[in-house]
């Protein structure tokens, strides 16, 4: 093989690590990719069983059922339009409340309700997650544009 052939050899297999080394790292992001969803999206079908995603809005109120075991909690997300219901088992934050914002991360089940891993709520009396009041924005505006 001449010096010629080795370098281009050399550089090939370069190439091919450099190659996986890439598909590794977006395959690594792709599984840790959660998306921001809505009640709505839920109903409408835009996501999938199976699903990780991040669901934002208000506690829906007289929804929040606590279990007896006292760390499993269930209760329902809505955008004013649709709601979606969330089982959590853990500590909720301390400002998790009925009819405040929140979002729910977790994995999207077959029956449409969120087995969520982590919840967020509102840090004060006027704070409501950008995305939970975006979704509630859109919602409302959803629901006067159909009574128009």
């Amino acid at each position: 093989m001449t010096p010629r052939q080795k370098r281009f050899v050399l550089i090939v297999v370069a190439l091919l690590l450099l190659a996986a080394a890439v598909g590794l790292i977006l395959s690594a992001f792709r599984d840790n990719l959660v998306f921001f969803i809505t009640p709505s999206d839920i109903v409408q079908g835009k996501a999938h069983a199976g699903q990780r995603v991040r669901i934002g809005g208000l506690v829906q109120t007289g929804s929040v059922v606590r279990g007896s075991d006292g760390i499993t909690v269930t209760f329902r997300i809505t955008d004013t339009a649709h709601q979606v219901l969330v089982r959590y088992r853990g500590a909720l934050p301390d400002l998790f409340a009925e009819n405040q914002g929140a979002v729910a991360e977790g994995v999207l089940l077959p029956d449409g309700s969120v087995e969520a891993t982590k919840v967020l709520a509102k840090h004060d009396e006027t704070y409501m997650p950008p995305e939970a009041a975006d979704a509630v924005n859109q919602a409302q505006r959803a629901q006067k544009s159909l009574k128009e």
